[in-house]
């Protein structure tokens, strides 16, 4: 061996000469520089060199297997590998091919000297048979393992594959240890065995069928006591194991507070043994393969989760769109694609940019933490229940319900109940009319005239309710077509002093707050009396004696609020989303209360045949609030 030759295998000239000039000449080291894989690896069987510096991308014969094969036929001689290639891939097959060190260009051309000296006096001493001193070779073994503990953890946490991350593991365990043999073994829960999840050096079938009971074996013992087996030829203990070597380590590996396998090395050639010192550096391995196999479960574990997710939300026929806090799509199934019109993969677009729709747009720019709901018809006809619901930390979520069958279904229902509801009002008013004859027809007792007087309160209800399904239809059919400009304040006056003699018998005090100018609106004053009438002679059904009703006119912007607030006993939370269904009544309205349970459905197509919206905001024991929103005439907002 030429003590202070150093071969350099690098095709880019300007790195070669600043080797040889600036870093290894002037620390007294003679240096020959070849371009190409192949004409290094001739040079280093015929000069034999100190040492091997060589980038990985060569003509011939790259890096890696330069130093393979002359780690193979002259293991003598070290290899620096330096390249500006830094995958973990890369590092771990130049570890496996014998590379010493690896440096990354750009380098420090300072700490590349110290590992060539470094290198050069151990391969001089090995050559010469000349030991170094203990605490030079302890320095030297520690700086070793220091740095081939810091590649497997890079490998670690930067990879997911894990028998490319568990090879490496067993690749350190063997170069540090300096043994013959490496294996990982796992607990199978199901058998109570252990298995080889990964070797090193092994024969591959022996691997693949390996299986030791837990009981009676040493790999056994360390699962259930969480201690390592340390043995050789002179420990008083046999080794038991299912082939024949003559001392190994076990340690365990420990994954959240649990011994999930053991790593092992061992040698099968008498007369090599371990030290405290590989036990240190396999229990810090132990611990990087535990974290290996950890991250590969919760990568799996959240693979699945995702890849069902996503089978869910591309084959539910609801329309899901996911938004962030800058409204860029984070997520959207193919059924939004299709609603909204949107195509190839929008994700990190802003969505203003992208839909068309309107009403979609509003809900997002709406913002709130309550969640918002509206009703959107296509082009093609097809209607969708959007619900809009804000989540705290990632934007807004659109689920898109189609419920064109539902409403086909409810204009036949509805053109049922107005034909059924036309034709019952002939004999319901024969029926009131021969009541009222009863008594002409002849004299009556108490008991009779009672019986009189029910059929009679009977009927009438029954008439209400006719009354108000043909109301309820002629606006769903928009057939009421008289709008005018109309004020406001108009309508809320009369609706108050149609009703305060009603709130009066109930000792209730009903309050009216308006602005000083009165708002206009464009619609049916008719129909706008009725809602505020409806909610109105609702809030007095509904509060008890001594309470206060409030109605509140506001305009803001282009808007105008009418807000109709009780102190009555409010609504549970689960009857508020069924709240404007037709014949739906509140579980907490006593029975004797009459009532047709269609106010609030005919308050609701009101305010929707004048563009507007109705929401209710309702705390038991505290009262309820009404608030409906309609467009100020067009003439006045401009």
């Amino acid at each position: 061996m030429n003590n202070k030759l150093i071969l350099i295998a690098d095709d880019n000239r300007e790195i070669c000469e600043f080797l040889q000039d600036a870093v290894l000449e002037p620390a007294g080291y003679s240096v020959k520089v070849v371009g190409d894989g192949m004409s290094a690896l001739t040079l280093a069987r015929e000069l034999e060199p100190v040492l091997v510096l060589t980038d990985h991308q060569m003509p011939n014969l790259t890096g890696v297997e330069l130093a393979r094969r002359i780690h193979r036929d002259h293991p003598g001689i070290p290899v620096i590998m330096i390249t500006g290639e830094s995958t973990e891939a890369l590092i771990i097959e130049a570890l496996r091919a014998g590379v010493v060190d690896y440096f990354i260009k750009p380098f420090d051309p300072v700490e590349l000297l110290k590992a060539v000296n470094r290198e050069t006096e151990l391969a001089i001493a090995r050559e010469q048979g000349i030991p170094l001193d203990g605490e030079s070779r302890s320095l030297n073994l520690r700086v070793q393992e220091l740095e081939t503990l810091a590649m497997i953890g890079r490998t670690v946490t930067a990879m997911l594959d894990l028998d490319q991350v568990l090879g490496s593991v067993l690749d350190a365990a063997i170069k540090l240890t300096e043994a013959e043999e490496g294996s990982l073994l796992l607990l199978d829960e199901e058998s109570g065995e252990l298995y080889m999840r990964a070797s090193k050096n092994f024969d591959q079938e022996f691997a693949q069928t390996f299986r030791l009971r837990v009981q009676d074996s040493l790999a056994g013992q360390v699962l259930e006591s969480g201690k390592p087996v340390f043995l050789d030829e002179t420990a008083p203990q046999k080794i038991k194991t299912a082939y024949l070597v003559h001392s190994l380590v076990y340690v365990p590996l420990r994954a959240r507070g649990h011994i999930i396998g053991v790593l092992g090395v061992d040698n099968r050639q008498a007369g090599r043994t371990f030290t405290g010192e590989h036990l240190m550096v396999l229990n810090a391995i132990a611990d990087y393969a535990a974290i290996a196999i950890e991250n590969a479960k919760l990568f799996q574990t959240s693979e699945r989760e995702r890849h069902k997710l996503e089978s869910i939300l591309t084959e539910i026929r609801n329309g899901v769109l996911v938004v962030d806090q800058e409204n860029r799509v984070i997520l959207i199934n193919p059924t939004a694609r299709e609603t909204l019109k949107i195509e190839g993969n929008p994700v990190g677009e802003r969505v203003f940019d992208l839909i068309e729709n309107e009403q979609i747009a509003g809900l997002l720019r709406m913002g709130g933490s309550q969640p918002r709901r509206e009703e959107i018809e296509t082009v093609e006809g097809r209607v969708f229940h959007a619900l809009c619901t804000r989540v705290e930390g990632v934007g807004q979520v659109i689920v898109m319900q189609d419920i064109t069958h539902l409403k086909e279904l409810d204009r036949i229902k509805s053109e049922f109940v107005t034909t059924v509801s036309h034709d019952l009002r002939s004999p319901l008013t024969a029926i009131l009319g021969y009541v009222e004859l009863i008594e002409r027809a002849g004299e009556v007792n108490d008991q009779q005239r009672e019986f009189i007087r029910r059929v009679q309160t009977s009927v009438e209800q029954i008439t209400n309710l006719v009354t108000d399904l043909l109301d309820l239809g002629r606006i769903e059919a928009g057939l009421d077509t008289t709008k005018e400009r109309t004020p406001i304040a108009i309508l809320s006056k009369q609706s108050v002093e149609g009703l305060r003699g009603l709130a009066e018998k109930k000792d209730l005090i009903l309050e009216i707050v308006m602005p000083d100018e009165s708002p206009y609106i464009y619609g049916d004053p008719v129909r706008i009396r009725q809602m505020m009438g409806n909610l109105l002679e609702n809030a007095i059904k509904y509060t008890t004696e001594g309470g206060t009703i409030r109605l509140e006119i506001a305009a803001e912007e282009d808007q105008v609020f009418i807000r109709v607030r009780d102190n009555g006993p409010g609504i549970p939370a689960a009857d508020l989303p069924y709240l404007f269904d037709k014949f739906f009544r509140a579980s907490n309205i006593p029975d004797t209360l009459p009532g047709t349970g269609l106010g609030l459905s005919i308050v609701k197509s009101i305010v929707e045949g004048h563009n507007g919206r109705i929401w209710v905001d309702s705390h038991l024991g505290e009262g309820t609030e009404f608030i409906v929103v309609l467009p100020l005439d067009r003439i006045q907002a401009n």
